[in-house]
């Protein structure tokens, strides 16, 4: 049997990977066991009672600054922020924290070698910097754009993660067992619905009776994976790790643009949609190419779009 360490698991990620675990999900890998370490751990206790089963534990811990780290076979690393409030208001704090998050981890790491855990990180498709409209999916071989070139409010973030896949590739090469996930949009029951989530704002509104409401004034296409494919791609991506560090895309490759989003949300609860109409072509894209997980790792897509909402209203109803 086997134990998982999830770090920065208190978020929509160690949610669903302790909702997985609850419903038996992560038996593939032999998992008995998960830790959870993040500042807030025990907040789930009370918060989230329906996901302290038998073989979870919670350790307030904050990797930045901790001077132990538990034992574990898995260890998914994804202790980060994802309120886009914070990039906008404290971004220097928000890249500092992710930085400080990882550097503290591999140095911490360092004591294992006697057991060494197989490792992913779980980076960010936006290392990429903004997706050319011309580019349908954005692929591991593409080339990373300058920092300087992105939207300003996007910088800290994007350099905060490809500083974090720098210290985790050279843990490879000091023969840890490594591995990248960069990851896209996602839904599912734990994703937050009064955050920057559009398509968790437009199920939030679909639960409470109100329209759902599109302002953007230029086509916006996202893709969406459901949280039960995403764990199963990160222990399937921790597997695979290697001395090598391999990069994989973590997402959806089916694209909807926001509008046809908030449709398909919206017949879901018979609610009006209240869409402005496109001002502007200029395309805003942020969809992953996902075919060399499908290629090495044999990963499929179980959950379409329309089941993953599905599903997910169901398992937020039915809590």
């Amino acid at each position: 049997m086997a134990k998982l360490l999830v770090i920065g698991g208190s978020g929509f990620f160690g949610k669903s990977i302790l909702s997985a675990f609850k419903r038996g999900l992560l038996q593939a890998w032999q998992i008995d066991s998960v830790l959870v370490v993040a500042r807030h751990a025990s907040l789930l206790k009370t918060q989230h009672p329906e996901l302290i089963t038998l073989g979870v534990e919670l350790v307030d811990l904050d990797i930045g600054t901790a001077n132990i780290l538990p034992d574990a076979d898995y260890i998914i690393h994804a202790a980060a922020s994802t309120n886009a409030a914070n990039y906008l208001s404290q971004s220097q704090v928000e890249r500092d924290n992710i930085q400080a998050a990882t550097y503290n981890f591999c140095r911490l790491i360092q004591d294992k070698k006697n057991h060494i855990p197989k490792i992913v990180y779980t980076s960010s498709g936006a290392v990429y910097g903004q997706q050319d409209r011309d580019i349908q999916s954005l692929s591991e071989l593409d080339s990373l754009i300058p920092v300087d070139s992105m939207v300003l409010h996007k910088r800290d973030y994007a350099l905060a993660k490809r500083d974090a896949e720098n210290a985790i590739i050279e843990l490879g090469h000091r023969g840890f067992t490594v591995s990248i996930a960069r990851c896209f949009a996602f839904v599912g029951q734990y994703l937050p619905r009064d955050q920057h989530f559009a398509i968790g704002n437009f199920i939030g509104d679909g639960l409470s009776g109100k329209a759902i409401k599109v302002s953007a004034t230029n086509p916006v296409y996202r893709s969406y994976m459901y949280a039960d494919d995403l764990v199963n791609w990160l222990m399937t991506i921790a597997q695979a790790s290697k001395q090598e560090c391999p990069i994989y895309n973590v997402g959806s490759g089916e694209a909807v643009e926001i509008r046809e989003l908030a449709q398909k949300v919206g017949n879901y609860f018979s609610s009006n949609i209240h869409a402005v109409e496109p001002t502007s072509t200029n395309a805003d894209r942020y969809i992953p190419s996902v075919e060399k997980a499908f290629k090495e790792l044999g990963l499929t897509i179980s959950y379409d779009l329309s089941t993953s909402i599905y599903e997910t209203v169901k398992q937020i109803q039915s809590a």
